[in-house]
Parts: C-alpha cells; sequence; structure tokens
C-alpha cells in the first residue's frame, strides 16, 4: 500500500502535515506525536525580526471552532534557525517553514535566510497584512499575490507554497495568479475573517475586535475551495481547513488536494495528525485502495 505522494519533487511518507502556527515547531507536541509518523511539519510563520503579536484577549471559541488573533507572535528568523530547525533535523519528517511578513522586502529577507538552511519547502503566508497596501492581505488582490510570488521565487532556493486567504471573491483567481507566478505548489485555506461579541460586557471577545476563524466549521468552504481551485489550477495543492479525522483529510484529497494539513484540532486532540495518518492507511486497506493517487481528485 502507497500513501507517498511527492509535491515540486519533495517526497513525503504519506499526505498528512500540520497547520500552520497549530504546532509550533513540533517540540511540545514531539510529547505526544512520534513526528516521524507525519508527512511533514509545518512550522509557525516566521518573520524577518521578532514579532509581539497583537493584545490579549487574542483567542475565544466559536460554535464548531476557535477565533484567534494571535497575530503571529514569534522570535524571528535568527531564534527559529539556530533552534527550531536543528531540533526538527532529528525527526524522519518533511520541514515546511511558513514565512510571514508585512512588505515584500521581510518576505525576501526571510527567504534569503533560509536560502542555506537544511529545509525541504517555504510556506508563504499571504494573509498578512500588507502595509504598504493600507493593510490589505496580500493575498487578496491577484496582481498584489502574483508580484510578492514572482519576487519570492527569483530568490528562493527551496520549492514555494503560496498560501491562499479564502477572504477573496473568486480563490480561482488567486489560484491562478499564483500560478502564472512560478509558485510550486498552493495551499488553502487560510482563516476566515470572523467576529464574536461578549454579551454580558457588551464588548468584542477579541482586543483584535476581528479573528480568524478556524476548526470545523470552516470546513465545507474549505473543501468547496480546493475542488475549485483543483479545476482550475495544475499545480499541486495541499488542503486544510477542519479537519478532524481521517474522513475529513479524505473529503480534501478526493476534492484534488494531494496532502492536507491538521490544524486547530491539534490543541484539541494533540494526537490528531497521526489518527488521521492511521486512519487514511485503515480507510484504504479496507476499501483495497493500492496507492494514494487512485483517491487524489476523484471526484470530478
Amino acid at each position: 500500500m502507497n500513501t507517498k505522494v511527492t509535491i515540486a519533487g519533495v517526497e513525503f511518507k504519506n499526505p498528512v502535515m500540520t497547520g500552520s502556527g497549530t504546532f509550533g515547531s513540533g517540540m511540545e507536541y514531539s510529547e505526544f506525536v512520534d513526528l516521524n509518523r507525519l508527512g511533514a511539519v509545518v512550522t509557525k510563520g516566521v518573520a524577518n525580526v521578532p514579532w509581539p503579536g497583537n493584545p490579549t484577549p487574542r483567542i475565544a471559541e466559536t460554535y464548531g471552532g476557535m477565533l484567534n488573533a494571535i497575530g503571529l507572535q514569534n522570535p524571528g528568523i535568527d531564534v527559529f534557525m539556530e533552534r527550531d530547525i536543528p531540533f526538527l533535523k532529528k525527526y524522519d519528517t518533511k520541514i515546511i517553514v511558513n514565512v510571514c511578513g508585512k512588505t515584500v522586502e521581510d518576505y525576501l529577507e526571510v527567504v534569503e535566510k533560509l536560502s542555506d538552511a537544511d529545509v525541504d519547502m517555504l510556506e508563504i503566508n499571504v494573509s498578512c497584512p500588507n502595509v504598504k497596501e493600507g493593510a490589505i492581505a496580500f493575498g487578496q488582490k491577484a496582481d498584489c499575490l502574483y508580484d510578492i510570488t514572482s519576487q519570492i521565487k527569483k530568490k528562493a532556493k527551496q520549492p514555494v507554497i503560496m498560501k491562499l486567504s479564502p477572504n477573496v471573491t473568486d480563490i480561482t483567481e488567486m489560484a491562478k495568479a499564483a500560478e502564472a507566478a512560478g509558485s510550486d505548489a498552493i495551499s488553502l485555506i487560510n482563516t476566515l475573517t470572523g467576529m464574536k461579541i461578549d454579551i454580558h460586557r457588551r464588548s468584542f471577545a477579541l482586543a483584535n475586535k476581528t479573528g480568524g476563524l478556524s476548526g470545523p466549521a470552516v470546513k465545507p468552504v474549505a473543501v468547496r475551495m480546493v475542488y475549485q481551485c483543483a479545476q482550475a489550477v495544475k499545480i499541486p495543492i495541499i488542503g486544510m481547513g477542519g479537519i478532524a479525522n481521517a474522513e475529513d483529510a479524505l473529503e480534501f484529497i478526493m476534492a484534488g488536494a494531494t496532502a492536507v494539513s491538521v490544524g486547530a484540532m491539534n490543541f484539541v486532540n494533540p494526537y490528531t495528525t497521526v489518527e488521521v495518518v492511521e486512519g487514511i492507511e485503515k480507510f484504504m486497506e479496507e476499501k483495497k485502495v493500492e496507492d494514494i493517487h487512485e483517491l487524489i481528485g476523484c471526484v470530478k
């Protein structure tokens, strides 16, 4: 039974990864999860300098999910390279570094610093607010996305995954822009913008007013967007958004995703990723599926 998948020349032992921002760099989770069982660890977003993140409160539970406005708090690329990469190298799993920034130059600085690092791929978080565009995310305008993708591709030594924002009118327009600019793959969806109000305090539940909605509530939207993008582009897709078990992961795979990422559910059950790996293997065994590629995009 073959569960191996290849994205931009990088071979993964299985299609299951971690969702950026939900798994740190695996250190905390390594007590629960055998990282060797995962196709890849996708790190929390890393910027050119340390980011303090947003004021608190910055997490709120919602029906079927959670809102977060962490604001991409991270220690910066220098600490990350010194501490996190050596930790992950101890495991037999692929390393995908998620990159964030406030200007194109910020992203390029991180990408250049990673050019000699022993990591497998870069995932570019284009849901970051673009300071020069009045805080509209890089991933919300096709021409803006095309520009940042092509500039990163010129500098990157590793294959590039553009992580798409769902907060757009037409997700396929964004997928096509990323593909046209040379992206090696796309991942989607990032969080949906949401809001929660505390009626007893008559105030916003998050200090930031809005936050990113993730968890099972977003899954039907995410599956639809992955399917649309699979019909629109030829590059591989990594699907994510509310995956809680193997059945959810298989929906994304059948919709056209070559791999999947488990995000918010890591907070609910730290064993979720490995349970998804085992569940996919069990499903393939029961259904006598010899190769995972029989399932990728099988729903037309």
